[in-house]
């Protein structure tokens, strides 16, 4: 069996550095000032033969009800009634603080298995600080290191002693075996097995928190009027349709000219991070202000980086004329983003709910766009058509020739082409093969690539569908 581990403590005492530690990743953002974390966090945690889901908090403060730090309190407590136990965190070099046995006996009433840690308890500066954590009566304290990794065997000792029940390492899942594709046979690579990774991405105050949440149907994340609350990018997993998501809510991508503060960079990289790790990204925009110059810059890191790109349309019911407005996004969507002709670009609100349906579907389809195969037959029958109809150019008096053309890949779809003088093919002639690939085989929304091969067809002599 598996359980779940809520990290929770006083800001800065080292809760973020332990849940990167132990999900083996620097998947949380780590600085000296304190405050950095404000939503949970959840990762896949190892520790010896354990593996369980591990929860990093924000640091828990005062603070009233509708401040910024109160929502963050919340969220903590709701990790707290989440998690099967709590790693109740301080820091040894500092030792036991008022808050630390406030905020111990907030722990205590939640009734669940507590394990208390001193942290950063290496070398004689933290020794006094592991013996002052006996007063708050949390039972033993469990010594650590987490920024080196001292101590982790005590507390793997401790979390066997916590939930003896549940310390069973899960069965190992079974992934279904990837058909082989005929050659002259459509295909697709999708692995209905594995989660779909999506990242929600945007400029900050988009509202990428506010709809995720609606989407979930709970206030899983930290929101407010305030810009820019999101830092780390968050995964999230969850069941639409019986299919199995995985979605990253993302901090906002602000022009790199106007991001001085370290943390803010920290921040962004880790959104980037979470754009290479998707599948689809989903780019929020404001509906009032869309397509500005950064809203085109992300897209078009995106589809660099190769993922599939779903534009949502947000604070839709803020609008009036609906119909002409969303004429005019989509017709502004195909000219100012070509690398993605055809992407689908969904209206929708994050504070009524509205268009979630539409969005979540057309994630889907695009996610099977970008897995998608199309057959050597098919392919090269497309090709024949499109030489016919637009001939590649002459150089130096020679032509070029494409004699063949396969697709080796998809995620995004890749294609070959074979013949001669190929390092020639002028990059308006590839811009005609790929608008052309985009429309005959329908890959709408979806980074198109083609590589190029010089020499003779491998595949003289085969049988063509």
């Amino acid at each position: 069996m598996t359980f779940s581990l809520a990290i929770v403590g006083r800001p800065n005492v080292g809760k973020s550095t332990l849940f990167n530690r132990l999900v083996g990743k620097k998947l949380a953002l780590v600085d000296d000032r304190p405050g950095v974390t404000r939503d949970r966090r959840e990762g896949q945690a190892k520790l010896a033969d354990l593996t369980f889901t591990i929860i990093d908090t924000a640091g828990l403060e005062e603070g009233a009800d509708s401040s910024l730090i109160g929502r963050m309190r919340r969220q903590t407590e709701a990790a707290v009634e989440q998690a099967d136990a709590i790693l109740f965190m301080i820091d040894a070099r500092v030792g036991v603080t008022p808050d630390d046995k406030y905020f111990a006996d907030l722990v205590r009433r939640a009734d669940k298995p507590v394990i208390l840690a001193a942290n950063k308890a290496e070398g004689r500066a933290g020794e006094a600080g592991v013996l002052d954590a006996y007063a708050l009566g949390l039972g033993d304290p469990v010594p650590l290191s987490a920024e080196h990794g001292d101590g982790l065997i005590d507390l793997f000792d401790a979390l066997r002693l916590a939930l003896p029940e549940l310390t069973e390492a899960p069965p190992e899942e079974e992934t279904s075996p990837r058909r082989e594709l005929d050659e002259d046979e459509d295909g697709s690579d999708l692995d209905l097995t594995k989660p779909l990774r999506i990242a929600v991405v945007g400029r900050p105050n988009a509202g990428k928190s506010t709809l995720i949440n609606r989407l979930l149907g709970e206030e899983r994340l930290l929101t407010g009027p305030e810009a820019g609350i999101t830092r780390d990018s968050i995964g999230i997993d969850f069941l639409w349709r019986e299919r199995k998501i995985k979605l990253f809510d993302t901090a906002g991508l602000r022009k790199r000219a106007r991001v001085v503060d370290k943390l803010e960079k920290l921040a962004g990289a880790d959104a980037l991070r979470a754009v290479r790790f998707a599948e689809v990204v989903v780019l929020l925009v404001d509906c009032a202000i869309p397509f500005e110059k950064q809203d085109l810059t992300i897209a078009d890191i995106s589809a660099s980086e190769g993922r599939a790109v779903v534009i949502g349309l947000n604070k839709w019911d803020a609008v009036e004329d609906r119909g002409k407005t969303l004429t005019t996004l989509r017709e502004e969507a195909e000219r100012l983003l070509p690398q993605l002709r055809g992407c689908k670009v969904v209206p929708v609100s994050g504070t009524t709910g509205f268009g979630l349906e539409a969005l979540m579907q057309a994630i889907i389809e695009t996610h099977e766009v970008w897995n998608k195969r199309v057959s050597t037959g098919r392919l090269n029958r497309w090709l024949e058509s499109a030489l016919s109809e637009n001939p590649p150019p002459a150089v130096s008096g020679r032509r070029i020739k494409i004699r063949y053309v396969t697709q080796p890949k998809s995620r995004p779809p890749h294609f070959t082409l074979f013949g001669n003088q190929l390092d020639e093919l002028p990059t308006s002639y590839e811009r005609y093969l790929i608008n052309s690939l985009r429309k005959s085989f329908d890959l709408p929304g979806v980074p198109i690539r083609i590589s190029k091969r010089t020499g003779e067809n491998p595949y003289e002599g085969k049988k063509r569908g």
